[in-house]
């Protein structure tokens, strides 16, 4: 039980780590400073570990890896928004 509670408690850390990023390039309605190459490399691996949780039956790791997908694309979709004037 315990156990599960931090599984969670991770998932909400974890989801909310760009958010905020999300929002400031929005409200900025620039990329500058964000790096795209890291940001496709995020998307791959996030891709890659949802496969793996959908295979392996794991909820709170298809729900994270989810949710971090569909933000980690909405970033990337801030670079065809916003390109950057490096």
């Amino acid at each position: 039980m315990v156990t599960e509670i931090v599984g969670w408690l991770g998932v909400a850390f974890g989801v909310s780590v760009s958010i905020p990023q999300f929002i400031k390039s929005v409200r900025a309605k620039s990329t500058k400073g964000l790096s795209k190459h890291t940001y496709q490399l995020l998307f791959g691996a996030i891709a890659c570990y949802l496969v793996r949780a959908i295979a392996v039956k794991e909820a709170v790791f298809i729900v994270s890896n989810s949710v971090g997908l569909v933000i980690t694309m909405a970033i990337l979709s801030l670079f065809k928004k916003y390109p950057s004037s490096d």
